[in-house]
């Protein structure tokens, strides 16, 4: 057929017209699809920091300060609602988070607060000795990690610098018109930050210096139906937790300002891919706190696995997660994963 169709003037053969219809068709239809099928434009990070100036910097109680935090050109901030935190990039790249302890109406300021840790990493100490008025601190959107749900009744159970997040669920539960009470631990009143803002005839202040150390079960025998939100250090959750019981439909919600300790740990090795140094990581600590002891400069904050800041790349070995945050299969959070036995190569 193709030798039946005759040259044209300049000896080239002419195209077969069956081949031409088909083609002009098949592009046809090709550009009927581009216009149906909607272009998907690449995906960039959002970048959900932002720089902010401390406005003021007060002193609460014995060695708690507090730092109120406004946008530079005083816009409006970003909205949160009680058991929301801030991550606060410290000048010394630190990132630490903390508690917004304000009132969630103000959206021009946000109000955090630090109890100084003779023994912590330096975070606490940093912001006690060198931040004042005027200077900038790079911070993240809120985050909320300890939401605050609506109930008829509440028993809040703060313990010292635990207070921070319980204070503005206290608020919106009197805003709520609910039934609440709030049992305030600490060691003595002057260690007891905002005091003053709480009502004295629904709050229950429980000191060691004049109660002494108060016992769990007590501070849950008005829990019945109640949701209990508790905040405070690692003893007194572990105590709560222990004494807890779900009476009346009564619920337990807790946020931790530190790891919880290690009960069901096995004995695993880490390999540091760059240096090509193994270290073995025993049953009750956790690969972060190891890896310190190698690397006292390694990146690290919440060490609850919640922030992300510990991860690295996983190179090698089969991981025992145990966040779920920390399910993406090329890394791992060193904070709280272990490996299921043998050894982990991670990219350090």
């Amino acid at each position: 057929m193709r030798d039946q169709i005759p040259p044209d003037l300049r000896g080239r053969r002419a195209r077969d017209p069956f081949w031409v219809a088909a083609s002009a068709l098949f592009n046809g239809v090709q550009r009927i699809r581009s216009l149906r099928e909607p272009v998907i434009p690449a995906v960039k990070p959002v970048d959900r920091t932002r720089v902010m100036l401390v406005q003021e910097v007060r002193r609460e109680a014995a060695d708690v300060v507090s730092l109120r935090l406004g946008a530079p050109d005083g816009r409006m901030l970003p909205a949160w609602q009680p058991g929301c935190h801030l991550d606060v990039l410290l000048p010394s790249g630190r990132r630490r988070q903390y508690s917004l302890c304000g009132d969630p109406a103000d959206r021009r300021s946000y109000r955090v607060a630090v109890r100084r840790l003779p023994d912590g990493s330096g975070g606490s100490a940093e912001i006690h000795d060198t931040l004042v008025e005027g200077a900038s601190l790079t911070v993240s959107e809120p985050r909320n990690a300890f939401p605050f749900l609506v109930r008829d009744r509440y028993l809040f159970l703060a313990g010292g610098i635990g207070v921070t997040p319980i204070l503005p669920m206290v608020q919106a539960a009197h805003r709520l018109r609910a039934d609440w009470r709030l049992i305030y631990t600490g060691r003595s009143r002057d260690t007891l930050p905002f005091l003053d803002e709480l009502p004295a005839e629904r709050v229950t202040v429980r000191t060691d210096d004049e109660h002494g150390v108060p016992d769990c079960a007590d501070l849950l025998a008005d829990a019945a139906g109640a949701a209990v939100y508790c905040c405070g250090p690692a003893p007194m959750i572990d105590g709560v937790r222990a004494a807890f019981a779900p009476t009346g439909g009564a619920t337990l919600h807790f946020e931790r300002f530190a790891p919880a300790p290690i009960t069901d740990g096995r004995p695993f090795e880490i390999e540091l891919a760059r240096t090509g140094v193994t270290l073995p990581v025993p049953a009750d600590r956790s690969a972060l706190e190891v890896i310190r002891d190698a690397l006292p400069d390694v990146a690290y904050s919440c060490r609850q696995g919640f922030c992300g800041t510990c991860r690295v790349g996983l190179l090698a070995g089969d991981a025992d997660r145990r966040h779920p945050g920390d399910a993406a299969p090329d890394s791992l959070l060193p904070c709280v994963s272990r490996a299921t036995g043998g050894r982990l190569t991670l990219d350090l």
